[in-house]
């Protein structure tokens, strides 16, 4: 794996801030970041249809623009831009961000419909990504931190821990001086009862602590690891993905994994992460793991 950062480009509000928010971290990691524009014919759009144009200046230009608003805020950091082809744009990206330690996408709405914030192409590219991508909404540079400071959030399955994602999320909230909420969603057994399936409420504590422990067994060794990061372990009872999208309102980043697939059919994002990248507020780092 190749020590620079790559940031996706396509001209768009969106991706000048995903440029922008990984030039940070590219800066946090000590290591170059690599601005990229997937060539495609959708390019032409940017045509005057009335003159010959070369596109490829035009994109080239467009890339160059985007370098240059990346480098008057971040001096001195290392930044290489330039367009690359040959293919559909889900396939070029995925190929250019074989080597890189990060691949960051911009994040967009669907249709007007303001809840989701990922498109197509983002999404395929997230789902196929053997590195971590991070998707970042074009608001983000407008974001403050919470109240008590830097907060990352990472979603833990305790059933079976994902120590890529879980060593992702501690590494990202020891370079931010960040605090690490590691986030659990359950549901207690129902009993059937006069108002239909409730949960047993005299048993519900027992599974509470039950709950709590193996959060608390899959966080074992990592603080260990990373001594230098506090850690709040919240274990709710609800859906993983509404809890993880509600934990995260005020978050720096959040964390969520995604299982590598040996195939390309059908998708690829588990129903936490696809809700998380619609719908949570802070920018959402995706993480491969077998």
């Amino acid at each position: 794996m190749a020590d620079y950062l790559l940031a996706a480009i396509d001209g768009s509000e969106e991706s000048i801030a995903a440029a922008r928010w990984a030039a940070d971290e590219a800066t946090r990691h000590g290591m170059p970041l690599r601005l990229v524009h997937a060539q495609t014919w959708l390019d032409d759009i940017h045509a005057d249809s009335g003159q010959p144009a070369d596109v490829r200046a035009l994109t080239t230009r467009m890339l160059s623009d985007a370098k240059r608003a990346v480098e008057n805020t971040h001096p001195g950091l290392e930044i290489r831009a330039e367009l690359v082809g040959g293919g559909e744009p889900v396939d070029v990206l995925v190929d250019a961000a074989a080597d890189a330690r990060m691949l960051v996408l911009g994040s967009r709405g669907l249709g007007g419909f303001g809840g989701l914030m990922v498109g197509s192409i983002g999404l395929a590219v997230t789902a196929r990504s053997d590195v971590p991508t991070v998707l970042v909404r074009s608001d983000e540079t407008d974001r403050r931190t919470g109240p008590d400071g830097p907060e990352v959030v990472v979603g833990v399955d305790t059933r079976e821990a994902a120590a890529d994602v879980i060593d992702f999320a501690f590494r990202e909230a020891a370079r931010r001086g960040a605090v690490l909420r590691a986030v659990h969603g359950w549901t207690p057994p129902p009993v059937w009862g006069y108002a239909g399936w409730v949960p047993p409420q005299p048993e519900t504590e027992q599974f509470r602590a039950i709950e709590d422990e193996l959060l608390t067994l899959a966080m074992t060794g990592w603080q260990e690891k990373y001594p230098e990061v506090t850690v709040i372990q919240d274990s709710r009872i609800g859906s993983g993905a509404a809890i993880l999208v509600d934990a995260c309102a005020d978050a720096d980043l959040v964390v969520v994994g995604r299982r590598r697939r040996p195939h390309h059919a059908g998708m690829r994002l588990g129903p936490v992460a696809h809700t998380v990248l619609h719908h949570a507020q802070a920018p959402v780092a995706v993480v491969p793991h077998d």
